[in-house]
Formats: C-alpha cells, structure tokens, sequence
C-alpha cells in the first residue's frame, strides 16, 4: 500500500515536471519578450525619455495630454476607421464566401481549403513589395495600368494619387488576399458543427435551399463564429503596420496621408527625435483604446452569453 501511494505521488510530480518543461520556455518568452516590455513601456510614459530608456524626469499625464492634442495622432485614429470600415466587412463577406463554397464542394476539399489558406503563410512585407513593385505599379509596367491601357484608359499613379484615393484600393486588397483564408477556415469550423438534421427539417418544412436556408439557419448558427471574426478583425485592423510602411514609405520618408496609429509612433519612438515617453504614451493609449473596443463588441454581441 505505502508502495502504490509513493508510485502515485511520483506520477504525479513527473506531470508537473514535464507540463514545465513544455510550457516553461514559452512561459519565459512571453514574460521577457512581451510581458516586460509592456511594463517598462507603461513605466516610461510617465518620463521624459529622449533617445534613452532609463529616463529620470517625472513628467506625469504630460506625454498623454501631448499625444491627444496632436492632429497627427489624432488623424492616424481617422485613418485606422477608414480602414477597418473597408477591410472589416470585406474581409467577412469574402471569407463567409470562400467558406460556403468550399464546404460544399463534393470532392477536392482539401486541396482548396490549402489554397485559399496559403496567402497566410506569405509575409506581410512581401506581398505588400509584390503589389507595390509588380501589380499596382504606377508606370506601364505594373499589371493593373497594363490592363488598364488596354481599355484605352490611363495610367494611374495607385500609391501617390489622393483626389481620388486609389492607394485604399492597394491596402484593402492586399491584406484582403493575406488574412482572407484565415478567417475562412474559422467560418468553415463553424459550418461543419451545423448539424444536418436541421436542414433536414427545413427541407421537410419547405424552405428553398439557397437564400432563405443560408439567412434563417445558416448565417443564425454562425454568431458566435461571426462575432469572434468581426473581433479578430477589428483588432488586427488597430495593428496594420507592415502593409502601410511598405507600400506608402520611400526613401524621401511617409507622405502625410493613410498613416495609421503604428506607423506614427513608429516615427514618434525611433524617428529623429526618438521621443520613446511620448511614444510609449501614444502605444499605451492605443492598447486602451483597443480593450475598450474590443469589451464594448463582446457587450454589443453577447459575447460568451448563453444560447436560447
């Protein structure tokens, strides 16, 4: 008996000690490369830290008031709606699409779902070079003027031209090519948990299959996927940063148009001045903003609420 209590004892301390060796390093990551710099981020707000990250003047709210005073700050905000309000429901419609049609594909599923899921292993920098230097170039040799001289039509300057803007045109759809995919398959988990006695039962009740069965069961049985996708989007819009610098950024610097919020404290923190306090506000300001949304969406959606 002592003998069995000891082998349970054991048994129990080699799972604690192998769940640590697994999770430990990713624990220690995290905690260094995440959780402390977040923290001295915090910390350094409240100083006036140029060019240094060990500051010693106490500045207070200064940084804060100084980064909600400033247009530009304040014009990245503008320019973070403006995206969402195009690459949100962009994003949604066509990942819901790409997600019915394959899942009603009889045979070869598979092999789409890894195609249209492939952009999302590609790098941000890349693709944004591959439609700024090959597609969207602004002389002839682009593909999108070269299908436009075609037509007879004009060459357009995509990623200079403000009146109208046509650089939103570059942005939306590169990002749209690189996270579609993604959330395509978060959409087709939620398709394959529809039980199919329910469209059963809606075949028996007469419903016609197309749009009256996608609106009344499909589409009803998708909320929590859809709200966790609308969530997932809203978030990742507050963070563009790789699409933005390297479509819109040359060697004379950032034109003053479409620069988001990371952008500017890009420029902010590791600009000439490298105002790290003043930067450091600006990112705390942004990740408030971004829990703030991000509670007032679950509210707004019920979130986590029990079904009916």
């Amino acid at each position: 008996m002592p003998g069995k209590t000891a082998s349970k004892v054991l048994g129990r301390q080699n799972r604690t000690l192998w769940f640590w060796i697994f999770v430990g390093p990713f624990v220690l990551g995290l905690t260094f490369f995440t959780y402390v710099p977040l923290a001295w981020s915090a910390y350094l707000s409240f100083f006036d830290a140029n060019n240094t990250v060990t500051p010693t003047r106490f500045v207070g709210l200064d940084n804060y008031t100084a980064m909600l005073r400033d247009d530009a700050f304040t014009g990245s905000l503008v320019t973070f709606l403006v995206f969402t309000a195009f690459i949100v429901p962009a994003t949604f419609v066509l990942s819901l699409a790409l997600a019915l049609m394959v899942n009603r594909l009889p045979r070869a599923q598979a092999f789409f779902r890894s195609v249209f899921f492939l952009p999302v292993a590609c790098s941000y920098v890349v693709a944004a070079l591959i439609w700024k230097m090959s597609i969207f170039n602004g002389v002839r040799f682009g593909l999108a003027n070269t299908v436009l001289g075609w037509f007879g039509t004009d060459q357009i300057a995509w990623l200079s031209t403000t009146d109208p803007p046509w650089y939103w045109l570059v942005i939306v759809t590169v990002r749209l090519w690189l996270q579609a995919g993604f959330y395509m398959v978060l959409f087709l988990a939620g398709l394959q948990r529809i039980s199919p006695r329910l469209y059963e039962a809606a075949a028996v009740d007469g419903a016609r299959p197309g749009w009256q069965v996608f609106r009344h069961i499909t589409f009803p049985q998708l909320r929590a996927t859809s709200v966790a996708v609308t969530l997932l989007l809203v978030i990742n819009a507050f963070q563009a940063f790789d699409e933005f610098y390297n479509l819109l950024a040359d060697s004379r610097g950032y034109p003053p148009y479409a620069r988001p919020p990371l952008v500017y404290l890009y420029y902010t923190a590791l600009g000439q001045g490298q105002n790290l306090g003043l930067g450091s506000a600006g990112a705390v300001i942004l990740a408030l903003i971004i829990a703030v949304v991000t509670v007032v969406q679950a509210r707004w959606f019920g979130l986590g609420r029990k079904e009916d």
